[in-house]
Parts: structure tokens; sequence; C-alpha cells
């Protein structure tokens, strides 16, 4: 029983982040243009994480992204600024993004 414990607990604090930054894209309305897995008005993140895979600067480019918004990285539809995310909000969300597979 204490193997099991301990087996939920280590997967609570591995996936925490995720769910945490997840909630946070749901709270900030980033969920109303993008999924995870598939284009709505805006890419994927499973796409934004591809394109920007290896990258040295994405993190920061995207954290930029999310707080100014912008326009021909995907084409044409512009992605407005998000003025009530603050920078420390979008770096998270930006690294989260990044992980995404």
């Amino acid at each position: 029983m204490k193997k099991a414990s301990l087996i939920v607990a280590l997967a609570a604090v591995v996936a925490g982040p995720a769910f945490a930054n997840a909630d946070l894209a749901q709270k900030k309305n980033c969920l109303a243009c993008h999924a995870t897995d598939k284009k709505l008005v805006g890419p994927s993140y499973k796409e934004v994480a591809a394109k920007y895979a290896g990258q040295k600067d994405a993190a920061a480019k995207l954290a930029d992204k999310i707080q100014k918004g912008g326009v021909g990285a995907w084409g044409q539809v512009p992605m407005p600024a998000n003025p009530q995310v603050n920078a420390e909000e979008a770096k998270q969300l930006a690294a989260w993004v990044l992980t995404i597979k």
C-alpha cells in the first residue's frame, strides 16, 4: 500500500505543473483559440511546440507573442494581444506549450 501511495504522490508532483499550466491557459482564455492537438482559430499547441523545437529563444519569443499578439507566423489570422497575462504567466504558458508533444 505504501508503494501505491508513493506512486500516486510522485505522479501528482510530476503532473502538477502540466495541469497548472493547462488551468492557466483556460483561465486566460488561450483555449478559446488553441487546443492541444487540433487547430481551432490558431494552431494547436503541438504544432507550435514542433515549430519552435530546438530554438534557444523559443520560450522568450512565445511569451512575447502571448502578451503582445502577432500575425504572419501562422497565416494572416492575427493573434490578439492578451493584456490579462502578465510577464511571469506568459513565461509559464510558453514553457508549457513547448513541452507538448
